[in-house]
């Protein structure tokens, strides 16, 4: 029997092509492929069926006519970069970004004649004057890293059309579940599929998502960078979304109950969360992401760094890891992790002290991180859990 030849029968899952490389009957079948866009596949560099079919059910999901896979999101977010830009070109960025964006911009675009500019796309007025200079591309998160700050996309689309500039929204702490910027405006989505999109922590992928032209390129420049993802992450990743609904609808509403939980206990200092009336956003988010705020929380304990430390070594039920998205609650360092290279100066400026702790919210049962977190907070048991708190406004 063939390996395809299965009768009548269909797998239920689609299958994971683990190849590098594909066979073909004769020449005229890789012109074909190649000259006329005929269906088939010959190097999986530049594309293979399991990163196709992934892309297609993102490209669905985010209300995209097209999609590409590639490696992470960083290289996500570089060939979404790569592909709209040259020397001489300039780019304008939130002063918010994720700090590897940063570098990316600063540090290794600038070696190529791009140029790069920083803007509080929270002030409109300041995107708008800054926009009068010629600017290629705008990039902004949904939902900033880590302070939750929130980018009115459909306002900033207009101001970026209005000036010929590309809108390119980092969409990873969102996901299409909460938010779909292309159907606000934006022109280009990136998702670090790494996150609450695959939703297991074994899988590193990324995505580029559109509507416009650039599918083409983007996939010129995924191939000639080396950019693409393999078959079984893709694999995991399609298993992955099947439960992204679920996962984030619950995961949602066990970061509310654990903010408005956490803004009473001692030794927290703050709490920052866009559900919490206090939040800068809090009107803004309600209204783009439809009444859910995210899994994503930060709260800052009193005694910076060796309050941390404590906390760490305490609560053992909350994995101290730079990452997020997984199924169950971790935590992370946002000072000493995602923005570790970014100046003391700069970290002041966006409020990451020493004290500030990054909380991914999972779907496990809500008391179980309630308990966790007493034990890391050091509690006594007998403290109101957060099925008890009144919720905050």
């Amino acid at each position: 029997m063939k390996p395809d030849d299965l009768g009548v029968s269909k797998p239920l899952v689609f299958p994971l092509y683990q190849t590098a490389v594909f066979t073909l009957p004769d020449l005229d079948a890789l012109d074909r492929i190649y000259d006329e866009g005929a269906p088939g596949y010959i190097y999986g560099r530049d594309a293979h069926p399991n990163a196709e079919v992934l892309a297609a059910e993102i490209a669905r999901l985010e209300s995209a006519r097209w999609a590409v896979v590639c490696g992470s999101g960083m290289s996500a977010v570089t060939a979404a970069v790569l592909a709209c830009v040259q020397s001489g070109d300039r780019i304008l960025a939130s002063n918010r970004l994720y700090g590897r964006t940063l570098t990316l911009l600063f540090q290794e675009l600038s070696r190529f004649g791009v140029e790069a500019s920083l803007v509080d796309v929270c002030d409109q007025d300041s995107v708008a004057r800054t926009l009068e200079r010629p600017t290629r591309l705008l990039i902004v998160e949904t939902l900033s890293n880590p302070l939750l700050r929130v980018a009115d996309v459909p306002a900033l689309a207009q101001l970026c059309h209005r000036h010929g500039c590309r809108l390119l929204v980092d969409n990873t702490f969102a996901t299409p579940e909460l938010f779909r910027p292309l159907e606000h405006g934006a022109d280009l989505v990136v998702e670090s599929l790494t996150k609450l999109m695959a939703g297991h922590s074994d899988v590193t992928l990324g995505v580029v998502c559109g509507n416009d032209d650039l599918e083409q390129t983007l996939r010129q420049t995924v191939s000639i960078w080396g950019l693409m993802g393999g078959p079984f992450e893709c694999w995991l990743a399609q298993r992955g979304l099947a439960t992204l609904s679920l996962r984030c609808r619950t995961a949602c509403a066990n970061a509310a109950a654990l903010a408005d939980w956490l803004a009473e206990q001692p030794g927290v200092l703050r709490v920052v969360y866009p559900g919490r009336s206090e939040h800068p956003d809090h009107a803004l988010t309600k209204r783009l992401l439809h009444g859910q705020f995210g899994n994503m929380l930060c709260f800052e304990l009193d005694g910076g760094r060796e309050a941390v430390n404590r906390f760490l070594r305490r609560a053992v039920g909350i994995p101290f890891s730079p990452s997020l998205g997984h199924t169950g609650t971790t935590v992370s360092h946002p000072a000493t992790t995602s923005h570790r290279y970014v100046s003391p100066a700069e970290r002041r400026r966006q409020g990451i002290g020493d004290g500030l702790l990054r909380l991914s919210v999972g779907f496990e049962p809500l008391e179980q991180i309630t308990a966790a977190l007493k034990v890391g907070l050091d509690l006594e048991t007998s403290r109101t859990t957060p099925q008890e708190a009144e919720p905050s406004a």
